[in-house]
């Protein structure tokens, strides 16, 4: 019994993605054609493959077993396809991304233009995300994440500075609301807060002479991480209360006297972002290509 091998992809971009639309954003196909291709593979086969009702597509019994042969074996022809592409003079092909809004703001912008310009021939997608997706079924090929973030068993290559996050308020809060000593007298302030799409809370970690502090402090403005995290600084600006964010966002307004510093000797350090993707043998030649220029980047002397 022959089934097509594009009814086969299809049928694994599905049952990955959980969805006709989503399948289709991730392979850059219609979802009505991903529909038709695993209808044919279904009649082709005989046995439903797919459980789909108005909110969700699942896998049958039958499908999870054909989806856990077929995922390693359409790896294996994706990469020795792939290797025909280390015979052409330069890379081609698409390379996607899924970042946070802060990798897409704050660290892709020094690098893409400088990548594109050495790789004319590969077409770069991002996706900013703040869902923590699986990149895989996500149908990107790697992913930015900072440390404490990271998924098991992914090769993670630094793609940024160590990164530090600060305090800083206006300088008309301060003087209505005094300024604090100690991280826990945050409690005692108005702070902007903000939380991950799962709904989890940022907490707010600081750490001088060996001691951690880790509070949640209070705040009238709650925001989603991702786009909204600007309305934070602008709340900050305007005097509303405290704001916590990495240095880059803050930096530039504390230079100009706008904001001023809140408990500077407590603010922490961490290690900074990463590229991660799937520790396989043969990576498509797009991401050997950003990967390569990654680490030569990082090994070139600062200026």
């Amino acid at each position: 019994m022959k089934a097509d091998l594009g009814d086969l992809s299809a049928f694994v971009a599905v049952a990955r993605a959980k969805g006709f639309r989503d399948a289709a954003r991730a392979t850059s196909s219609s979802a009505s054609g991903l529909s038709d291709a695993v209808r044919r593979l279904e009649n082709r086969l005989g046995v439903r493959l797919l459980n789909r009702t108005t909110r969700s597509v699942v896998p049958t019994e039958a499908g999870l077993s054909l989806l856990a042969r077929l995922e390693p074996v359409l790896s294996e022809v994706e990469s020795a396809l792939d290797v025909v592409n280390g015979f052409r003079d330069t890379p081609t092909g698409t390379l996607r991304l899924n970042v946070p809004v802060s990798a897409a703001r704050l660290v892709l912008p020094s690098i893409v233009p400088r990548f594109l310009a050495a790789y004319p021939e590969i077409r770069l997608e991002v996706i900013a995300d703040e869902s923590f997706v699986d990149v895989l079924a996500a149908g990107c090929d790697a992913g930015i994440r900072y440390e404490e973030r990271l998924e098991q068993d992914m090769v993670a290559v630094p793609i940024g500075p160590r990164v530090q996050r600060m305090a800083a308020a206006a300088p008309d809060y301060l003087a209505r609301r005094g300024r604090p000593a100690h991280p826990r007298e945050l409690l005692d302030h108005t702070c902007m807060r903000a939380r991950f799409a799962s709904g989890a809370m940022i907490r707010w970690s600081f750490e001088q002479g060996g001691e951690t502090v880790t509070i949640d402090p209070a705040g009238q403005l709650l925001v989603q991480v991702g786009g909204a995290i600007d309305l934070t600084v602008d709340a900050a600006l305007a005097g509303s209360g405290i704001v916590y964010l990495f240095e880059d966002w803050l930096r530039p307004h504390i230079e100009s006297g706008r904001l001023e510093p809140v408990l500077e000797p407590w603010w922490p350090q961490f290690s900074g972002p990463f590229l991660y993707y799937p520790g396989r043998r043969l990576l498509p030649a797009p991401l050997r290509a950003f990967v390569d220029f990654i680490r030569a980047d990082a090994a070139r002397p600062a200026s």
